[in-house]
């Protein structure tokens, strides 16, 4: 299971600050990616809910940003036992990949890749998953499409 260190909070859309861009001339065309649609995820969560998602997004009861954070989707979900904590977890993609991190929920966070037993996710730390993986948050789940 690989798992990165989650970054300072970038706001969406913004560019890495580590990165500068060439500057581009104005009669460049406008090239898409080929594999754009690739880079969509449809999340099917055990609660009903299904949510096609890009960038990035929170999840939870009632997500939440902190202030200085910005996302492309607060996904809400219901939970009426309350094991899913308001603002659960955090995804977003990496050349092409979901990735999801625990925002320290109560009850935790846990991949289960095709053909894996399950990894429960350190909160802060950025967890790489593929297509057709589980992620189960308290005792709700969703399944990666």
């Amino acid at each position: 299971m690989l798992s990165v260190p989650i970054g300072e909070a970038v706001e969406a859309g913004s560019a890495d600050p580590a990165v500068e861009a060439a500057p581009v001339p104005e009669s460049a065309p406008t090239i898409e990616p080929a594999d754009a649609a690739s880079a969509r995820f449809v999340l099917t969560f055990t609660t009903g809910e299904v949510v096609t998602v890009h960038g990035t997004g929170l999840v939870g009861r009632r997500p939440l940003a902190e202030p200085g954070e910005a996302f492309d989707h607060l996904v809400q979900i219901v939970d009426r036992g309350l094991s899913v904590s308001k603002t659960h977890l955090e995804f977003g993609e990496h050349d092409g990949d979901l990735w999801v991190a625990d925002r320290f929920s109560a009850n935790g966070t846990v991949v289960r890749r095709p053909g894996e037993g399950g990894v429960r996710c350190e909160p802060g730390r950025r967890v790489l998953v593929p297509r057709g993986s589980r992620v189960e948050i308290g005792e709700q789940a969703f399944v990666v499409a």
